[in-house]
């Protein structure tokens, strides 16, 4: 087995997974410390060292609010330690392979994870990537600077250095992946096919990555989970980057509340003392959490990136959960919700007010749609327009979910699935969960191998057939409590909406 490797700076040692023929080395350094006079800074060179560096356990998760100690869902999903290490010190990444040897340039996979920006860390129980290694992909999770040390931006940045005055999260994920470049086959992974997928703040990092055109050549595919949005109804920019004065502002109003004036004084400070400000302002709303048009890492919004193919285009595996970021029309009755079709939808007013969905209503609401649903037919559909259109795979997942708190298709309960981890989970899934989720698992190999997601599982059977979602043939996969299953769209409401974005 593989159990050691070198790399760019030295040479490291892993320990056997839990499965013995799989090596997983955690917590190797892809840049320096982001401390000090890095703080605030592109990430820059890791350090040499000189003998064999032991991974033997994750790096220390990047400074955020302390996990586990609240009562909402993701405090019991998985975000249990309050005592998890933390640091500023944090540009580490972790590499599952079961490769016997260096030359097996074997598919790579480079995770982002999602948190909004805020939250989140690479040693999250659900992201073991054991059962993707033993599927032949190497698996790398990247670690990132978040909330105020990682996305803040301020006009001192703006002017001492131009070249990199924000984004430093973004910046961190492209180092991690060019490092996977430079690396990888070092750990019986091919530089030459490389994935870059995440899950809600890591998908729309996805998007950013494909965004950016420097980025050209170091990925051959993309998975975005959760992490594309479509506003149906009210304008909505709660997505869409903002620029250098919007986010310059939101610097300076922090750096008030921090009690300096200068990116020096700012420079010095407590990194949890920045942590616990920083919360106490983002209570109030202010919060670093979108990517800003520097243009330099971001030139454009990455969703319009996508749908106009300014984007690197590259096949793509894109989908969402049934129960997170539905919205509405907000009527109190039948009149109202007339007045506001004919606000939205102007001349087509009465073609929605047709639909039978359109009269359902909730308690929140009429005529309720995904957000993220929208947001990747969308996407799919101006990929689809393009000249010589990549190939685009549309999912829902959609199977019941156990627990007395009856929680739905909650945003991020695929994770459990995609990475097949459900034995880490609390919740008492059954054996059709498990089937379904080595269905997703085998989808999700494929596709990193090959761009395709349809083939065999892994145990040779050969998988429903998963179609592209093109403009003439929108085909879906459903992954239900039943297992996968094609289904052409059949929401009227959807269709309607997708002509009118």
């Amino acid at each position: 087995m593989l159990r050691t490797a070198n790399t760019e700076n030295g040479q490291v040692r892993g320990l056997p997974a839990a499965d013995p023929r799989i090596t997983v080395f955690k917590g190797i350094p892809f840049a320096a410390p982001p401390v000090g006079e890095n703080r605030w800074r592109a990430p820059q060179p890791a350090e040499n060292w000189n003998g064999v560096r032991d991974c033997f356990e994750f790096a220390p998760i990047s400074v955020q609010d302390t996990p586990g100690i609240g009562d909402d869902i993701y405090c019991r999903e998985w975000h249990v330690d309050p005592d998890i290490p933390m640091s500023e010190d944090c540009l580490y990444l972790n590499i599952w392979t079961n490769a016997k040897s260096a030359d097996e340039r074997r598919p790579v996979l480079v995770w982002f994870f999602g948190g909004a920006f805020q939250w989140g860390y690479t040693a999250e129980m659900e992201f073991d990537g054991e059962r993707l290694a033993r599927r032949g992909i190497v698996v790398v999770t990247v670690n990132y600077r978040l909330g105020a040390l990682g996305f803040l931006c301020h006009p001192q940045l703006i002017s001492e250095q131009p070249d990199a005055p924000c984004n430093f999260g973004c910046l961190d994920q492209q180092a991690g992946l060019r490092w996977v470049r430079r690396n990888i086959a070092n750990f019986g992974g091919d530089p030459d096919n490389i994935t870059i997928a995440g899950q809600s703040a890591g998908g729309g990092s996805v998007m950013a990555q494909m965004a950016c055109r420097d980025n050209e050549g170091d990925f051959k595919r993309a998975v975005v989970m959760s992490g594309m949005f479509g506003s149906p109804y009210e304008v909505n920019d709660f997505f869409l980057p903002q620029s250098l004065e919007q986010a310059g502002k939101k610097g300076e109003r922090l750096f008030e509340y921090l009690g300096v004036n200068t990116l020096e004084e700012a420079r010095r400070l407590d990194a949890d003392y920045i942590r616990s400000k920083y919360s106490e302002l983002r209570s109030r709303g202010e919060m670093f959490f979108t990517i800003v048009e520097d243009g330099c890492f971001c030139t454009q919004d990455p969703m319009a990136a996508f749908r106009n193919g300014t984007r690197i285009r590259v096949p793509v595996m894109g989908g969402n959960t049934g129960d997170e970021f539905i919205e509405f029309i907000n009527a109190s009755d039948d009149n109202e919700l007339e007045m506001k079709a004919k606000e939205y939808f102007g001349s087509r007013a009465e073609e929605f007010l047709a639909l039978s969905e359109a009269k359902n209503r909730t308690d929140h609401g009429y005529a309720p749609v995904s957000s993220p649903e929208l947001g990747v037919k969308a996407a799919f559909l101006g990929e689809n327009r393009q000249n010589k259109p990549k190939n685009c795979y549309y999912y829902r997942f959609i199977p019941d979910i156990p627990g007395e708190d009856a929680p739905g298709t909650f945003h991020s309960s695929d994770l459990w699935f995609f990475f097949e981890t459900l034995a880490k989970s609390s919740r008492h899934f059954e054996g059709r969960h498990y089937d379904l989720a080595r269905q997703m698992c085998d989808y999700w190999a494929n596709f990193i191998r090959t761009g395709d997601p349809n083939g065999f599982d892994v145990n040779g059977n050969k998988l429903p057939q998963w179609k592209p979602y093109t403009d003439t043939d929108r085909s879906e996969m459903l992954f239900t409590g039943d297992g996968a299953k094609l289904s052409a769209e059949q929401n009227g409401l959807v269709t309607f909406l997708l002509d009118m974005i």
